[in-house]
């Protein structure tokens, strides 16, 4: 038995992709030979979120307690350095694997109510590879019988042909960020990124830029989709895009991960709400009892 269960291998041409058991995790995502993500070994448990499915919150919340539909929880620290509670409470749980096919699986955890987050929910995560590359649905339903706020996020880690992410070029289709304080928790600003450092969007080198910064007023094609191009030293170019149900993307460059991950791979995020969003409400999704929402988004490498 591995760290993270049951390993879930899909395949469609040149491409092959393994998810696991525990946590809906996206562990590794080859085409060609080359891989999509720096994802993580069978063996290994996986560190810096990972591939990781984040719910029923992305990034970091605040200590302190939060109230909604008459119920109050509170958040337990693990991002000691900042005091926050970070990434949700999905990544460690086993899933239920509902199905299988050769180029697509399908997988979904009941989440029972907790001190954390005190409402009872269902999230559904499908992956399928095809001729766009893997995509990825996320479906959340209310299964309690009062209105629930929630915030989806991933976490892969765009992977490089090279040693390092240095020589590599980025391209992020934002307009603005999202200030935040010392502990990484918004301030309330929404900045523009046009004359500083955090504008990408016009392709350029990421040597010299030390990136864990949620982006925000996405710019996206007539399709809605918004797309982050990474291409790195060697020409290959790995894409990213989000649906409109993710108005946001942290992008981590891993400046303080362990010694032989540090800068090695960027970390484009998708998520539906900025950090501390359940406790600030800023763009929660709400369900009401029943109710169901899904958001897709979608990787593929193109060279």
């Amino acid at each position: 038995m591995l760290p993270s269960g049951e390993q879930i291998a899909i395949a469609h041409g040149d491409e092959r992709a393994v998810i696991t058991e525990v946590g809906a995790t996206l562990r590794t995502f080859v085409k060609g030979g080359l891989s999509v993500i720096e994802g993580f070994a069978g063996e290994e448990v996986p560190t810096g979120a990972r591939g990781q499915v984040l719910y029923p919150w992305p990034n970091r919340m605040g200590d302190g307690e939060w109230s909604f539909s008459d119920r109050t929880a509170r958040p337990t620290i693990d991002d000691v350095a900042h005091a926050t509670a970070i990434h949700g409470l999905v990544r460690w749980r086993p899933f239920r694997i509902e199905s299988v096919n050769q180029n697509r699986c399908s997988l979904t955890l009941l989440l029972h109510p907790s001190p954390e987050y005190p409402f009872l929910s269902e999230i559904n995560v499908t992956y399928h590879l095809g001729r766009l590359g893997l995509t990825v649905t996320t479906t959340v339903t209310n299964r309690d019988d009062v209105p629930i706020p929630f915030g989806v996020g991933f976490h892969p880690y765009l992977a490089v042909t090279t040693p390092t992410i240095e020589g590599a070029e980025l391209e992020i289709p934002a307009a603005a960020y999202v200030a935040v304080n010392d502990r990484q928790l918004p301030t309330g600003e929404i900045l523009p990124v046009a004359g500083n450092s955090l504008d990408f969007t016009t392709r350029k080198s990421v040597s010299g830029h030390e990136l864990d910064t949620t982006f925000t007023e996405l710019i996206r094609d007539d399709s809605g989709l918004a797309t982050v191009v990474l291409v790195d030293a060697t020409g290959g170019e790995i894409e990213l895009s989000v649906d409109r149900n993710f108005p946001y993307l942290q992008v981590f460059t891993g400046d303080h991960l362990e010694k032989g991950r540090r800068r090695t791979a960027v970390a484009v995020e998708p998520m539906t709400c900025p950090p501390d969003g359940l406790r600030s409400g800023k763009d929660v999704v709400v369900l009401e009892p029943g109710q169901h929402w899904a958001g897709s988004w979608r990787l593929r490498r193109r060279s």
